[in-house]
């Protein structure tokens, strides 16, 4: 089998990256594949129920987007820092990542908001990963709900000043890098497939007959790292935190047991799924991190379809499409979304693997 990055490659016309959401969720397009036929059918999402089964279990990953990315600066120089927080260590405490990598010493005070939050760089892990020592009144989460952006990819421009001038851009962002269903928090970005649903939409669904469970699983700055080596399998994820409950254990078992299709809400959802599966032949109730690097040849055992985005290219996420629909029809289909002018990425549109 061939597993060159390479192979994984497109070229996308930069205008059809999505920069802002649509203000309507579900009229977002929506791009069906039958991966048996090698059909591709064009719709909007709305109408997803029509390409579902009322026996059908939709699985939703219910992780929260925390407003993680803070911009300040340095007290000393009054040099521009932006950092993004990735994971509380101790009290006050935080690992998180400096853009662009770069070093700075330890001791070094950054100034957020005029002061009201100031953070001191205690240790430099590498590859622009610190840890954070954090000063403040009052509650920490206050203080990033009022002054922490939601932390959108690279790919999506903002500018981000720091001084309150940009309310507009970040309620947008704050509202719309969400999912509708979002409950746990602790991820840096959102599960984006799910992006595209209403409360409307899961209602229509949800009188179809057809049945929802959720698993949690925190996205972590893994999601953006990118391939660095020429062969796939020599490819490391870096390992994020999921946890799935007795209530949707049983209930993703259940359906498997009666034979009824389990569709995974994005790539994050099928790597809990399938990561569970692999190691214990079933569903289980467990919490824990997983690194699960699908790609083609993987043999999936939790997951029967699968909503996603359209991915960037020579990435993990398209890797995993890929093995799950074959490389050959996803390019097909990839090239096809180009040519019909289709909304890419996170704020883009969507596409069903059935």
């Amino acid at each position: 089998m061939d597993l060159k990055l390479s192979n994984f490659d497109y070229n996308l016309p930069k205008e059809l990256i999505a920069q802002c959401p649509l203000k309507i969720r579900d009229r977002a397009r929506l791009m069906v594949i039958d991966k048996d036929k090698g059909s591709i059918t064009h719709s909007i999402f709305c109408n997803i129920a029509d390409f579902l089964r009322p026996t059908d279990l939709l699985v939703l990953n219910d992780t929260k987007v925390f407003p993680a990315r803070l911009v300040g600066r340095k007290r000393v120089t009054g040099g521009k820092i932006e950092i993004l927080l990735l994971k509380e260590k101790s009290n006050n405490t935080w690992e998180a990542l400096i853009r662009g990598g770069r070093r700075f010493r330890v001791g070094t005070i950054i100034i957020f908001e005029k002061g009201e939050l100031e953070g001191r760089i205690i240790s430099q892990d590498g590859d622009g990963r610190v840890t954070i020592e954090f000063q403040y009144s009052g509650d920490f989460n206050d203080k990033l709900n009022k002054y922490g952006y939601v932390p959108i990819p690279p790919y999506i421009k903002r500018d981000l000043q720091g001084t309150g001038t940009d309310h507009s851009i970040r309620a947008m962002d704050n509202e719309y890098y969400q999912t509708v269903y979002a409950n746990q928090i602790g991820a840096i970005a959102a599960p984006t497939a799910g992006l595209h649903f209403t409360k409307n939409s899961l209602g229509r669904i949800e009188d179809r007959g057809i049945d929802i469970s959720t698993i949690t699983l925190h996205i972590g700055p893994g999601t953006f790292h990118p391939i660095r080596v020429d062969n796939i399998f020599d490819h490391t994820m870096e390992s994020e935190y999921y946890e799935v409950d007795t209530t949707n254990a049983h209930k993703i078992n259940e359906g498997k047991e009666n034979k009824r299709r389990i569709i995974a809400v994005g790539t994050t959802t099928t790597r809990v799924l399938e990561h569970i599966v692999k190691n214990n032949g079933r569903m289980i109730p467990e919490s824990g991190y997983t690194d699960l690097f699908i790609y083609p040849g993987h043999r999936f055992r939790g997951v029967d379809a699968l909503l996603t985005n359209f991915h960037l290219p020579r990435s993990t996420l398209l890797i995993l499409v890929s093995a799950f629909a074959g490389q050959e029809l996803i390019m097909k289909a990839y090239l096809k979304a180009i040519e019909k002018r289709y909304r890419f990425y996170s704020y883009g549109d969507a596409m069903l693997i059935i």
